[in-house]
């Protein structure tokens, strides 16, 4: 059990750190920390999933709250059902893109809203340890099956507004984008791969944050005739993208993207996370939105997108969060804001990402380090003299340059994300920044 409770979710090694016995006693702990009369909880297609639905489920209805079943649902889904229900809590049973031997928890409260470390995952952890329950309850909750997919499905449609015929290819990495990809089907021409659901990823890992994983994508784009391509996660809460020539779009440029089209909607505050590209906070502004900038990690991107009501907002990670789904991921969301785009458009994908590539970034680079407070300390006091922003790390802005480094919060890396506005000046910047950090 130990070093499963994170600083987002709940994640260990089933049958190992994560055991029937430990969902049970989460079960438990979960119903006497939020004090919920209704639950709702979906799981992923793992082998597992099924066996630590039943021993959560049993905990979770011991302590006498109701269990609302979703059945294999993807992560934006249950986010859906959570808000669209009136439930009091959700969790979904998952470990995303982990290797098949894992499995673990995203928990919520009412209307989606996300337990971090913070926020009661250390109190769940608390519990579990010191088997420290309220009391159970004369009459224990009852358990319902729901399908929440048809409505989700039709809720996420009501977006489409596609004005010509748009074929994709899309990679759903045998996880939960098969049922995320219900929305899309019907709307789009769509050529599948790898799109039986499998526990046990037997094709690749189902991250599109690491880039050999979409080999298989641009493969298939490059030699058929495709407006674009999509690539899932194993919960299908992230999505990658390449254009019609099979070529990886950064995504933030995504961001951008959405954000321009979800201004032509409504005008709002839209948030993008401190690791994208000037070019983000440009385009927003240049829709006639307002930009702001959000810590990394979907716990405080949601708490500020509810503080200041925002439209949408994206993360560099490929996680884009919509007002419409309860301020919480939609990934087909995402995918069918870029089809509209394409599909109202005279221009391939490629062309319209073109003018809001304005710079060259880094990409974020991990180093490690014995003491990153000095590390940090010797970086305010070299490059102090630039706009210093404090959100998240440190953040260092000049005319035409700038970088974010922050700590792990796992292990002893600092993390650097630099953009400048040539090739030159990133690679000459990155090099001089990185021989700081590293001594």
């Amino acid at each position: 059990m130990a070093g499963i409770f994170k600083a987002y979710d709940i994640r260990g090694i089933y049958g190992d750190t994560l055991t029937d016995e430990v969902a049970y006693k989460i079960g438990r702990a979960f119903v006497s920390f939020l004090k919920c009369s209704k639950v709702v909880v979906g799981r992923d297609m793992r082998p597992h999933s099924a066996n630590v639905f039943d021993a959560l489920a049993r905990g979770l209805t011991e302590q006498g709250a109701d269990v609302v079943d979703l059945g294999l649902c993807s992560t934006p889904m249950s986010y859906y059902a959570n808000g669209k229900l009136g439930a009091q809590a959700s969790i979904i049973i998952t470990a995303s893109h982990n290797p098949g031997e894992w499995n673990g928890f995203k928990m919520c409260r009412e209307q989606a809203i996300p337990i971090s470390g913070a926020t009661g995952i250390l109190d769940v952890e608390r519990m579990v340890n010191e088997e420290d329950f309220a009391p159970m309850p004369e009459r224990p909750g009852t358990v319902s099956a729901y399908d929440i997919v048809p409505e989700y499905v039709e809720h996420i449609r009501s977006f489409a507004d596609l004005k010509r015929p748009v074929k994709v290819a899309i990679d759903y990495a045998n996880g939960m984008g098969i049922v995320e990809g219900k929305v899309l089907e019907g709307l789009l021409e769509i050529d599948p791969l790898f799109d039986t659901l499998d526990g046990s990823f037997p094709n690749h890992e189902a991250n599109p944050l690491k880039l050999d994983t979409l080999e298989p994508l641009q493969e298939m784009v490059r030699s058929g005739d495709y407006d674009f391509g999509i690539a899932f996660d194993g919960d299908a809460d992230r999505a990658g993208f390449v254009d019609e020539k099979g070529d990886i779009i950064p995504m933030d440029m995504i961001t951008a993207l959405i954000a321009e089209m979800v201004l032509k909607r409504r005008k709002g505050p839209i948030f993008y996370d401190l690791r994208s590209s000037w070019s983000v906070g440009e385009v927003i502004s240049e829709n006639g939105g307002t930009p702001l900038l959000s810590r990394v990690g979907h716990a405080f991107i949601k708490q500020q997108m509810r503080d200041e009501n925002a439209e949408f907002a994206g993360e560099l990670s490929g996680h884009y969060y919509f007002k419409e789904n309860y301020f919480t991921e939609s990934s087909s969301l995402a995918a069918l804001y870029v089809a509209n785009l394409v599909s109202q458009s005279d221009k391939p994908l490629s062309a319209l990402i073109a003018p809001i590539q304005r710079y060259v970034a880094s990409g974020e680079i991990n180093s490690t380090v014995e003491a990153p407070e000095q590390v940090f300390a010797t970086l305010r006091e070299k490059y102090g003299h630039g706009k210093v922003i404090e959100l998240d790390g440190l953040s260092f802005e000049f005319s035409d340059w700038w970088f974010n480094v922050r700590p792990s919060n796992t292990e002893p890396l600092i993390r650097l994300n630099l953009e400048a506005k040539t090739r030159e000046m990133m690679e000459a910047k990155r090099d001089e920044v990185l021989a700081v950090i590293r001594g």
